[in-house]
């Protein structure tokens, strides 16, 4: 295996991840890109449990990939070599905080589509995540080598219902099971290979049947690569030849622009992933490429900037934290600017504290590499942080600086868990707080009036790894309860003068706290909000944290059903003290009465997690899938046909009535139906269904 390059050129290493819908082949296309870049000697094959990404054990069972994982490598392009740190992301939608936190640390992205299918539900999830932090994307078209593939069909959708600037700069030789090669757009040659495992592709004249496809595609493409640079154009219209590194170098400008989406078609088992890797190198940034980082200065609030050299001061945001049996705690981080070295100490901005570096390591998966140094545009781990979080800032003390957080979406399903033995009581809390210190879509907290603990997260299959992972990798066996939605309360109304008055006389020093709160709703998303009006001293400036305080407890507990209040702004405008008897406690306890008060004449209303479904399943069993989403409270909003006898259903349905759904989903269509299932937002439960959740609480 290669080692760490002592010093690379920036602009030779690329930060990548790779992502797509479930069992598209992410982790089969990293794998040949690993084998083919020599970091792996042998190809691990995803239904053999054996690939070198999916190294946890329910992802070798499962076939899936549930954690990112990190691998570094090298390939010559161009004679020059350069260094891609790739990070392969799970597809399924409980993990999505994966893809999300690897999206954010990341310079491009391969996104990977089953050219069978072209465009599905969680492929236009992680799209929107990918728009939402900016990152440049190849898209490679994978298995059109299997009956039904069609690589024109399946790259319309990609221009229908992801980007118009989609881009073909290959196109296939041989249809389906004979697929052998493609032809290159740019260099207008022709490369096959003998068979799907022969490692060597052979550079030939474009066959005679393509030549007239080719070259419409072709004048396609170039006249969106001229539209990149001026000098190019001036070419163009003047009947001039444009060479290969001039349509290399428009394609990079529009790849890294979000201008054009590069699009290749193959079967990503063959030497075709040997052309993916020229194109991460030809079309993503390199993180010189990429626009210097901004954050705050965590003391005077102003925004400042971190470019991507080794002369600017340390900053690097923690994306990842992994809990490992054999050496403690592994805190995935990239670099945005300056050097770290091993043994030295950080300053964690984001909490205030310093913390030191005991180790560094590159990750090749679950194998680790010890380095002494890491520079801007790395991604490494350190081994030893004791306090730092996924989202949190690493900096040089001397300059400090906080980057932007990661935002996870909330959890939508609960569990009650227990221990299965009474010796495995203690551990199980402290284990459950480290799984949660890995991910910050699984939460774990105990319910004061039943004492139970409990767990919540994406979806019932998250919990299920979790549960599991407890069991295999620290030994506790839990039970756990039947899953219960994550409801929240909000209001629709506004309550103009809540008050809260907390006066106690008893022999001694009096407790004295009086507030008027003006409640009313937040828009949908935002929060918490609170607003200090107060004018003139009616209430002493030091006791303002305290009255938000009282506020913040009672959103806990909500008053239609005791779940937690989200989305609301709290303004305090008036009220009283008391020069002897009034206390930080006495405005607590005021301002959670005022607070509950103001909820109860807001209109409260209960929220109920939307989830948005979308089944694909054999023609004939439409009418039946239709009429089952519909019992279940489902709004439809349409359907698709995707060719070969299949449609697509899309619905928005409450989670409440989808458990269990992919067992009936299953008898309703024979075992033919697969359902996507993910968060959409949070809605407006009927009033007689809230009633009943009210009572039955």
């Amino acid at each position: 295996m290669e080692t760490y390059n002592v010093k690379m050129p920036l602009d030779l290493v690329r930060n990548i991840g790779i992502i797509a819908h479930i069992d598209a082949g992410k982790t089969t296309t990293t794998e040949r890109l690993l084998y083919f870049t020599g970091q792996v000697h042998k190809i691990g094959e995803v239904h053999d449990g054996a690939a070198t990404t999916d190294f946890m054990e329910q992802e070798k069972e499962r076939g899936i990939t549930i954690m990112s994982a990190a691998v570094t490598c090298f390939w010559d392009f161009n004679s020059k070599r350069h260094r891609i740190n790739i990070i392969d992301t799970p597809g399924h939608v409980d993990f999505t905080a994966e893809v999300e936190r690897s999206l954010r640390v990341l310079d491009g992205a391969v996104v990977i589509f089953d050219g069978r299918k072209g465009v599905e539900p969680q492929s236009e999830t992680v799209w929107r995540q990918a728009n939402k932090y900016h990152v440049p994307r190849i898209c490679f078209m994978n298995k059109i080598n299997l009956i039904g593939g069609d690589f024109d069909k399946s790259f319309q959708t990609i221009k229908d219902r992801l980007s118009p600037n989609a881009l073909p700069i290959t196109i296939p030789i041989g249809r389906e099971t004979e697929l052998h090669g493609y032809v290159d757009l740019i260099k207008m040659k022709a490369y096959t290979y003998d068979n799907p495992d022969s490692p060597d592709l052979h550079e030939e004249e474009i066959p005679e049947e393509l030549k007239e496809s080719a070259q419409k595609h072709r004048e396609v493409m170039i006249e969106k690569l001229v539209e990149q640079d001026d000098a190019l154009m001036e070419k163009y219209f003047a009947g001039e030849e444009i060479t290969v590194e001039e349509l290399y170098a428009a394609l990079r400008k529009g790849t890294i622009n979000l201008d054009i989406f590069p699009v290749l078609g193959g079967d990503g088992r063959t030497a075709m992933a040997k052309t993916l890797l020229d194109y991460i190198t030809i079309c993503l940034p390199s993180p010189a490429d990429v626009p210097s980082i901004k954050g705050i200065d965590p003391k005077t609030g102003e925004e400042i900037e971190r470019h991507a050299n080794e002369d600017d001061p340390f900053s690097s945001l923690v994306f990842k934290i992994v809990t490992d049996p054999h050496i403690g705690t592994l805190s995935y981080f990239r670099i945005y600017s300056g050097t770290i070295k091993a043994g030295s100490y950080v300053y964690n901005s984001t909490k205030g504290i310093r913390e030191r570096v005991s180790r560094l390591v590159l990750m090749h998966a679950d194998d680790r590499e010890e380095v002494d140094m890491l520079r801007a545009g790395d991604i490494g781990a350190i081994v030893g942080l004791k306090d730092s979080t996924t989202g949190d800032t690493l900096c040089d003390e001397n300059n400090q600086v906080i980057l932007e957080q990661i935002v996870f979406a909330e959890p939508v399903v609960s569990e009650a868990i227990e221990p299965a033995t009474k010796s495995d009581e203690e551990k199980l809390g402290e284990f459950l707080g480290k799984l949660a210190k890995e991910d910050p879509t699984f939460r774990v907290e105990s319910n004061r009036e039943t004492g139970q603990t409990i767990i919540s997260g994406m979806g019932e299959l998250h919990l299920e790894i979790m549960v599991d992972r407890l069991k295999r990798e620290f030994g506790v066996v839990a039970n756990v309860g039947k899953p219960q939605v994550a409801y929240r309360e909000t209001i629709k109304g506004v309550c103009e003068n809540a008050e809260g008055r907390y006066i106690k006389q008893s022999g001694g020093k009096g407790q004295y706290g009086h507030c008027v709160l003006r409640v009313e709703p937040n828009e949908p998303g935002k929060g918490f909000e609170f607003i200090n009006e107060i004018k003139g001293g009616a209430i002493p400036r030091e006791f303002v944290p305290s009255i938000q305080k009282g506020v913040e407890e009672t959103m806990k507990s909500g008053v239609v059903a005791g779940y937690p209040v989200v989305d609301v702004k709290v303004s305090v405008f008036d009220g009283s003290y008391h020069e002897v008897d009034s206390s930080e406690a006495a405005f607590k306890v005021a301002g959670s009465m005022a607070f509950k008060e103001g909820l109860k004449r807001a209109n409260p209303i209960l929220l109920e997690p939307l989830m948005k479904v979308a089944v694909e399943m054999p023609d004939e069993y439409m009418g039946d899938v239709t009429a089952s989403l519909s019992s279940k409270r489902g709004q439809i909003q349409g359907s698709e046909s995707l060719g070969n006898g299949i449609t697509r259903i899309s619905a928005f349905v409450p989670l409440a009535e989808l458990f269990g759904y992919t067992s009936e989903l299953r008898s309703i269509t024979s075992g033919r139906g697969a359902p996507n299932v993910e968060f959409e937002r949070y809605s407006e439960v009927p009033k007689s269904v809230a009633e009943e959740i009210a009572t039955g609480k």
